[in-house]
């Protein structure tokens, strides 16, 4: 009898998202009756608007959304995207150039499968999140680490990224506000690393999904804004799941140069044809609607980032870059690494995730989910209460 053909190689080399893993280990624990805090999902506590969900309860009753839609998106949300694309990327674009996506996830993965050719070289500042190398992998690219630390508040400099082209680079990956880090480039920054790539022909993929949500006064300026010459070779990635807490309608999109979005609406067509009419219903619904809510949702974690920041920062041998924006904490732990914890001594930010799990029952995502080892990132999009409790057994562990 011959043997099975093998599974797929490609596909067998991906790892399972690491925020993810962590998470689902910890609300295994809780359902065994641990009283595990867990700081791993980056997905807001609150509950998603009510005329939100009105809007969803309305189109139920609608026969049109029991049909298929064009794959690429309803109109009315494509004008929607459009709208807020202006608004807060200050880029005009036509419908055309909006492809509605199954989350922000599904227009990361697209996104890098539009620009990306076998072989290419992709620039990926690190700390990154954790798809974006497996995303690049599958479309057959190679990720090239950039790594910034916290003395450099995790952003890459124009020098670093220079340093690291080379004739099969062709794609930029640009996160701000950062997930995993709530770094924040300045318009300057921003500028100067567009006009870089600019200048060498070089794609930027721009995940935008955290660009309302920054703090102490600052704004999120997006890279086609800075440097609007770019837009011609510029993916933007977004989503309605983090500022409007709808992680569970999956509803994202992309915008870009409309011979690109050719080229991913012909992919999705095939790969998932419409997002769910009724999500997307919901999601036009939180762009045109009131923002009273959204701005309530910010302040509340604009409240806890103080919090989480400066409780941290009472651990010795913790240090506590301040995120400006999305809703994490990144802080660097190598001072508590090949220390001896309780007869544990851990000497990579792994081992010391499963010691935290293990002695404090608090769950955190170790930095070799999104580059070197030494880090840890706490998201702060839980409650208030449980919040603090989770640090105060950080604090008294590492006391």
């Amino acid at each position: 009898m011959t043997d099975r053909a093998p599974l797929s190689r490609k596909l067998s080399a991906i790892a399972e998202s690491a925020t993810l893993k962590v998470d689902a280990k910890a609300k295994a624990l809780q359902a065994a009756g641990r009283p595990v805090i867990s700081y791993a999902a980056g997905e807001p506590d609150f509950a998603t608007p009510s005329f939100i969900v009105d809007a969803a309860a309305e189109a139920l009753q609608n026969p049109a959304n029991y049909r298929y839609t064009p794959a690429a998106g309803l109109p009315v949300l494509r004008e929607a995207i459009v709208e807020k694309t202006r608004r807060d990327s200050g880029l005009e674009v036509s419908p055309a150039q909006v492809i509605v996506t199954n989350g922000g996830k599904q227009a990361v993965y697209q996104a890098f499968q539009t620009v990306v050719n076998p072989g290419d070289e992709v620039l990926l500042p690190a700390p990154y999140w954790t798809t974006y190398p497996e995303a690049i992998a599958l479309a057959d690219g190679l990720p090239v680490e950039v790594f910034a630390g916290a003395d450099q508040d995790y952003k890459v400099t124009v020098e670093q990224l220079e340093a690291a082209r080379t004739d099969k680079t062709t794609v930029l990956v640009f996160v701000s506000p950062s997930n995993p880090t709530g770094a924040v480039y300045t318009p300057e920054e921003t500028a100067e690393i567009g006009r870089w790539a600019l200048a060498h022909g070089i794609w930027v993929i721009t995940d935008e999904i955290y660009q309302n949500l920054t703090y102490e006064g600052l704004r999120a300026v997006s890279i086609v804004e800075a440097v609007p010459e770019l837009a011609g070779q510029t993916i933007l990635v977004n989503g309605v799941a983090k500022s409007y807490s709808m992680t569970g309608w999956r509803v994202g999109w992309m915008v870009g140069p409309a011979d690109a979005m050719k080229l991913a609406a012909n992919l999705q067509s095939h790969l998932s044809s419409n997002v769910n009419n009724v999500a997307q219903r919901a999601a036009a619904a939180a762009l045109t609607g009131p923002q009273d809510e959204v701005e309530q949702f910010r302040q509340a974690f604009d409240r806890r980032r103080r919090l989480i920041v400066s409780e941290l920062s009472k651990i010795d041998g913790v240090e506590v870059p301040n995120p400006l924006g999305a809703f994490y904490v990144y802080p660097d732990v190598r001072g508590l690494l090949n220390r001896d914890w309780n007869g544990t001594t851990p000497a990579t930010s792994l081992e010391l995730a499963d010691l935290i799990l293990e002695q404090a029952e608090v769950a955190v995502v170790p930095g070799e989910a999104f580059g070197p080892s030494g880090y840890l990132r706490l998201s702060y999009a839980l409650g208030d209460e449980q919040l603090l409790e989770g640090v105060q057994r950080l604090q008294r562990l590492f006391s």
